[in-house]
């Protein structure tokens, strides 16, 4: 009989689960999704910003990002549904700006990693720079890495949708509560407990609870280096717009920016960057003032004149001990999976992540990525997989 799987949390990361677990066969009766707020108001997925790159330092990294791209353009393929549609994606690339000859290491020895997993980044010197991007004021910059290929952002949401309504189409059970307890006598996984007093009995729970995430594990003693940090983000419109798309640039300052429609999307990470409660989502909006319009409208002149026409703040679920994901069967505890700590990288992780952990459940092995050095084995040995490419 087919092992029972709960899912705890249905954003983008259990939804993309649910939907590979029945595409490879699971039956869908035996997979129940629980998400504590039905309409992902507050979610990281709600807060996206759906940029995907392949400027990652980590080659297992570009390889996930690099099916991303091919499940985006090839979307109503593998969904198989004619009431599908297309994905948008806008290819405008990412450019990151070295400012000091040690960011500049790092861009060339990226981009080594890059060039042999296939990617099409290319390092450009100021002058290149300007002349493709004659907006830019270059002082300072020592060198630029652009992704000339398959970068920018896409329609998250869609594919979101999609995932989660086909789910539920082919028989999984999608339920409102929250889980507090999880039961695992002996060692082994046998159930969940929500809030309401339902139980759930289960062979398998995986834990793709997001920024909750270290909660969720608390509550069979494990321990996972997951925290909620706060990032912000701004649409601006500008008084003087740019004469051509802005790529995602990645100012030395920390700050970035890139076109959004006929407006632009900037964002950045505050200074004082500490945990914080999932539920908080307040935000000391001085950081704007204070810090990213003065370096926007510093690297590009015609940006002095902004208004600011929407702000939010959203969450990372961050992996404190080395910014990558967390996916696999945790050591010592038989049924118990974690889908977590992306790190600001979950939506364009999703298609590989949730492809990964489906083929582990259903065949036992991964077939396609090798996903095994994101497993959370690595944290109990202390031997980090490090991504350093975290925006």
């Amino acid at each position: 009989m087919a092992e029972k799987i709960v899912i705890v949390g249905g954003a983008i990361m259990g939804s993309s689960l649910a939907w590979w677990l029945t595409e490879l066969g699971h039956p869908p009766g035996q997979i129940t999704v629980v998400e504590r707020d039905p309409t992902y108001a507050a979610c990281a997925t709600a807060f996206t910003n759906s940029c995907i790159r392949q400027q990652f330092g980590n080659p297992l990294n570009v390889a996930v990002s690099q099916f991303g791209v091919e499940f985006i353009r090839n979307f109503q393929m593998y969904m198989g549904d004619d009431r599908v549609p297309p994905i948008h994606f806008h290819t405008f690339g990412y450019l990151y700006l070295a400012g000091d000859e040690a960011e500049a290491d790092r861009l060339r020895r990226a981009h080594d990693i890059q060039m042999q997993a296939g990617s099409g980044t290319r390092l450009m010197t100021p002058d290149e720079i300007a002349a493709e991007w004659p907006f830019y004021d270059l002082d300072g910059i020592t060198l630029g890495s652009y992704g000339a290929r398959d970068e920018g952002y896409f329609d998250g949401t869609t594919m979101f949708d999609w995932w989660r309504r086909l789910a539920r189409e082919r028989g999984v059970t999608y339920l409102a509560g929250e889980v507090t307890g999880i039961d695992a006598p002996g060692g082994r996984v046998t159930g969940v407990r929500l809030a309401d007093g339902t139980t759930l009995g289960a062979d398998i729970v995986v834990n793709a609870a997001g920024t909750r995430g270290a909660d969720v594990a608390r509550m069979v003693d494990a321990d996972l280096p997951v925290e909620p940090r706060k990032r912000y983000t701004w649409i601006i419109e500008a008084e003087h717009p740019l004469e051509k798309d802005l790529p995602l640039t990645i100012d030395p300052s920390g700050v970035h920016v890139r076109t959004d429609g006929h407006w632009y999307m900037a964002g950045a990470t505050p200074d004082h960057d500490p945990a914080v409660d999932a539920n908080d989502f307040a935000g000391d909006w001085s950081i704007w003032e204070d810090r990213v319009w003065p370096a926007l409208a510093t690297r590009i002149p015609a940006f002095e004149a902004l208004r600011v026409r929407q702000s939010w703040v959203g969450h990372y679920d961050l992996n404190t001990f080395d910014a990558n994901a967390i996916v696999g069967p945790y050591p010592g505890l038989d049924g118990f999976m974690i889908l977590n700590g992306f790190s600001g990288h979950g939506l364009q992780q999703s298609p590989a992540m949730g492809r990964g952990l489906a083929e582990r459940i259903v065949h036992g092995e991964y077939r396609t990525l090798d996903l095994s050095p994101f497993g959370p084995d690595r944290l109990l040995r202390g031997e980090r997989f490090v991504e350093l490419a975290v925006i």
